[in-house]
This record gives structure tokens, C-alpha cells and sequence, in this order.
């Protein structure tokens, strides 16, 4: 392993540069009230800045109300929200993490469960005990899958109060402090299931033929890019594929990657699967260690856009890898960041980039300095047999 790891190297986009090239992916915590943070997403994202990650992107946040997918996920759909946000910006940044913020649409997916509640579509039960009904919306009338709601076929006048909807959304994520804004674009979302097929079967301009398809996530871009300012840094996560037949394809995601690049999208986070039935995002898919890493790989050589590669990175080693073989340029790092927040420290001092906690928070630094004194003298590692970053 080299002494100069590219996965501590500074990384430049736009106007932003990132300290290292570790990203916090977003995941829902489904632990909003009422569309507004709680006391335990601030503990949660400060937790995840105070670890080291050169980015933290926050969970998928909604522009509309009725565009959520379950009654815990937070929004961005009202001015109320910018105050909470920026706080917990400032408080992220204070660890020296840049900030970002997924923001999406549910579509057909509306009207979950929260994922520790079932996942599945919300049931009279759930309504009786406080749950407020949300009506999925998408660009056919297909269902998720058997048992769950029929989508409304949404409308001229709907569409364009979408892409109003993102455009705000948006506005108020610039005024909050966010760093850069990430777009989603997968996992069977109102803007990934305009892209598949298998979601959209409409005979329209924005339906049928891949340009068609196409229009709805490229027209959000562009009106993302007229209101953001020209040095922040605008991201997609993307389902690369479906994984399904007859779905959308990688080839289709070369073809997309080319456009959002012109027309201003700086790097895709290179995500898959997701557009049918409930569960994981890659529930049709056997997934081990580095199973989209070829996606990234594949959009970097032949879209030439920059990537991030996702899905059960879990060692520092192999993270370093994947960029040493120009795979990606991020690596993003999900559950694993759950298991241990402090998972980039961790890394750093694995790959010798850091022996002496200088990086730490000063209250914490202090101690481990100490600590690790204390250990070495017996001969010990402080990521000894028990690091839990690289599991027999």
C-alpha cells in the first residue's frame, strides 16, 4: 500500500474541495417529525462529520409533502426548514466535513411504511396510530408490486409542479449552507422511474422513446443549474441499472451520463436496482463486497464523468484499491458508517496516514494520544484482532 493513499488526498469539484475522498452516503433514518429534523439526526450527522469523512451527504429530503415516501422522512418544502438545516450544517461543518444534501421526489414509491416498521405500503393500522396517508404519484399507473397502491399518472400541470418543487427545494438547501445539492435519481424514485420502462409506460414527450424517458431528470438539472450558484457542485445518484429485463440498462446509464454532464451534473454516484417491489434497493440482486464498483468503473471510462462507487465497501484497503485502479474518484461508505462512524479515522490511521489523533476532537484526541501510549508500551495496536475494519 502506498505511503501517500489517494483515499486521503484532497479532491477538487467545482468550488468545493473535499479532504479526503471518503463520503458519508445518504440513508434514511426515518426519524423525522412532521417533515422536520429531531434531536437524534443531529446527534447522527454531527456523529458522522465528527468521523472523518471528507463529505456527509444528509438523507434523501423531499420537495413536496405529498411527495414523501413514509411519515419519517424529513423535507425541505417549507421555509421552516432552512433554519434546523443550517444549524445542523454549521454544526458538521465545525468538524471539518463538507455538507450535502440528497434531494428527491418519492413518485410511485409514496405511501411506505417507515423501514423499521415493514417497509411495506402503510396499512389502516398504521393510519389508526397516527401514520398520515401519502398518495404515490409516478409517470404510469403501475404499482410498486402486488398489494401496493396504484400510482396517479401524473399530469402535464403535475410534472411541471415538480420540477417547481426541486427548484425550490433547491433554494432552500443553498440558503441552509449546503456545500454542494446531490439529485436522486434512483431506486425507483419519481426521477428514476421516468428513466426505466418498467415504470414509465407513457406515448408522450415525456414517455417512450430513451430521449422521452430522458426529459423529466434532465429538465430538473437544467433548472437546478440556473439558480446554483456556478462553484457549488451539483451530484446524481443514479440506479446504473435495473437489474430486471426489459428495464433500464447500463448502456441506457452511458447514454444519460453523457447528457448530465452537459448540462452541468459534476459526478454520479453510481447506485442500482430499486424500481420494483419493496425491501432493499438491490433486493433482485445477490450483493457482496464491491458489487456496483463496475458500474462506476464503466460510466468514469465511457461517459467520462467523474464517479463514486457505493455497495459494501467495508475496508479501507479495498477502498484504496478501487481508486489506485481508476474506478472511481469517491468512495462512498453506508451501513458501514453505521457500524463505525469513525470508520475514515480508523482508515487513516490504518493506512498510516495518521498515528497521533491531531486530527481528532481536541476531547477525544487528548485521551487516545495517551491511550495509544499506554497499549504501545505492551506492545499493542490500537486497531488490533478487534478493529472490526477488516472481519475474519
Amino acid at each position: 500500500m502506498p505511503s501517500d493513499p489517494l483515499l486521503f488526498r484532497p479532491y477538487t469539484l467545482r468550488g468545493v474541495t473535499l479532504k479526503n475522498r471518503i463520503v458519508v452516503s445518504p440513508m434514511g433514518t426515518y426519524a423525522a417529525e412532521d417533515g422536520r429534523l429531531t434531536p437524534f439526526q443531529f446527534a447522527h450527522y454531527q456523529r458522522m462529520a465528527m468521523g472523518g469523512a471528507g463529505l456527509v451527504i444528509m438523507e434523501q429530503t423531499f420537495v413536496s409533502r405529498a411527495g414523501r415516501v413514509s411519515n419519517g422522512d424529513p423535507g425541505i418544502w417549507a421555509d421552516s426548514h432552512i433554519e434546523p438545516m443550517s444549524r445542523l450544517v454549521s454544526e458538521m461543518k465545525r468538524y471539518g466535513a463538507k455538507t450535502g444534501i440528497q434531494i428527491s421526489h418519492g413518485g410511485r414509491k409514496g405511501g411506505q411504511q417507515r423501514a423499521y416498521e415493514g417497509n411495506g405500503p402503510l396499512t389502516d393500522r398504521d393510519i389508526a396510530a397516527g401514520s398520515e396517508r401519502l398518495y404515490p404519484m409516478g409517470a404510469s399507473p403501475i404499482p410498486l408490486s402486488d398489494g401496493w397502491l396504484t400510482p396517479i399518472e401524473m399530469n402535464e400541470e403535475q410534472i411541471e409542479g415538480v420540477i417547481d418543487a426541486f427548484v425550490a427545494g433547491a433554494r432552500r438547501a443553498i440558503l441552509a449552507g449546503f456545500d454542494l445539492l446531490e439529485l436522486h435519481m434512483a431506486h425507483g424514485y419519481l426521477l428514476q422511474s421516468f428513466l426505466s420502462p418498467l415504470a414509465n409506460q407513457r406515448t408522450d414527450r415525456w414517455g417512450g422513446s430513451l430521449e422521452n424517458r430522458m426529459r423529466l431528470p434532465l429538465t430538473v438539472v437544467a433548472r437546478l443549474r440556473e439558480i446554483m450558484p456556478k462553484s457549488m457542485p451539483l451530484l446524481t445518484r443514479l440506479s446504473v441499472t435495473d437489474w430486471i429485463e426489459g428495464g433500464w440498462t447500463e448502456g441506457d446509464s452511458v447514454v444519460l451520463a453523457r447528457r448530465l454532464k452537459e448540462a452541468g451534473v459534476d459526478l454520479i454516484d453510481c447506485s442500482s436496482g430499486g424500481n420494483m417491489r419493496s425491501g432493499a434497493t438491490n433486493s433482485n440482486l445477490s450483493r457482496g463486497p464491491g458489487y456496483q464498483v463496475a458500474l462506476s468503473d464503466r460510466l468514469r471510462r465511457e461517459a467520462g464523468i467523474a464517479t463514486a462507487a457505493v455497495g459494501m465497501i467495508r475496508t479501507p484497503r479495498y477502498a484504496e484499491q478501487i481508486l489506485r485502479d481508476g474506478k472511481a474518484d469517491l468512495i462512498c461508505i453506508g451501513r458501514q458508517m453505521l457500524f463505525n462512524p469513525f470508520w475514515a479515522r480508523h482508515a487513516a490511521w490504518e493506512l498510516g496516514v495518521e498515528r497521533d489523533f491531531s486530527s481528532w476532537p481536541e476531547p477525544y484526541g487528548w485521551w487516545l494520544a495517551k491511550w495509544a501510549q499506554s497499549l504501545a508500551a505492551n506492545g499493542e495496536d490500537p486497531l488490533g484482532p478487534e478493529r472490526f475494519l477488516e472481519p475474519s
